[in-house]
């Protein structure tokens, strides 16, 4: 019986310990620690645009890593990351590379509740913090809609379709006042649900190969408008 105690009590101490270090690394700044020490100095006439945002974001340079080869684009997508997680590692993950352009993916983590309950007004606060932080060093600003979904599979019954159409107003709302892009994957994969269809998303929320064909144009025209404000 005291042998099982003590075994209960080891686990116990474990969990918690890990727990406090994963509470000390909260926004995961040790994930893009040593590639960004690796990330060469801006060369001359280089248009560097990193893409900030989640597992969307990620899962770009893994599905369609050909879209990104050869070109000067930075993928920092972290999977499961919601804004103020985002927000804090803004700074090493995207000032500090020195890019011309950001491109800002983010939102609906936060309205899953990833991270604890969230607003709309908390979503756009720390996407305007982000936005602030860029502008502020001398980067162009790319404010991408969040994508349809109409049910999050790992957290279901949550109803985050309405949610997102007010987010995306708000998102489009505060770039055309402060005089930056609004990037609107939106209204080009949405389905009659207002979610996203399984052409797009298997689990309709992370795109296929085909979701993100659609979202590559749309981006590309984005940074050359930005490039050329």
């Amino acid at each position: 019986m005291k042998k099982v105690n003590y075994l209960i009590l080891t686990c116990m101490l474990s969990f918690l310990g890990l727990t406090t270090i994963n509470a000390q690394d909260w926004a995961d700044l040790k994930h893009f620690e040593k590639a960004n020490a690796e990330v060469q100095a801006v060369s001359d006439n280089e248009e560097r645009v990193v893409f900030m945002g989640n597992s969307i974001t990620i899962g770009w340079l893994n599905s369609r890593p050909e879209f990104f080869a050869g070109k000067p684009y930075i993928n920092r997508g972290i999977s499961g990351q919601t804004t103020p997680q985002m927000l804090i590692r803004f700074r090493q993950d995207v000032i500090n590379l020195n890019p011309k352009v950001v491109t800002i993916l983010a939102g609906t983590n936060d309205i899953a509740g990833n991270t604890g309950p969230s607003t709309l007004e908390m979503i756009m606060d720390n996407i305007k913090g982000m936005t602030e932080l860029a502008h502020a060093n001398g980067i162009k600003v790319i404010l991408s809609s969040t994508l349809p979904a109409y049910d999050y599979p790992w957290k279901p019954g949550l109803e985050p379709s309405g949610k997102i159409i007010d987010l995306n107003k708000m998102i489009k709302e505060y770039a055309d006042t402060n005089g930056h892009i609004y990037l609107d994957y939106f209204s080009a994969m949405v389905d009659e649900r207002n979610g996203l269809p399984k052409k797009y998303a298997e689990d309709e929320v992370h795109p296929t190969v085909a979701g993100y064909k659609v979202m590559e144009p749309l981006v590309e025209t984005a940074i050359a408008e930005a490039l050329n404000k």
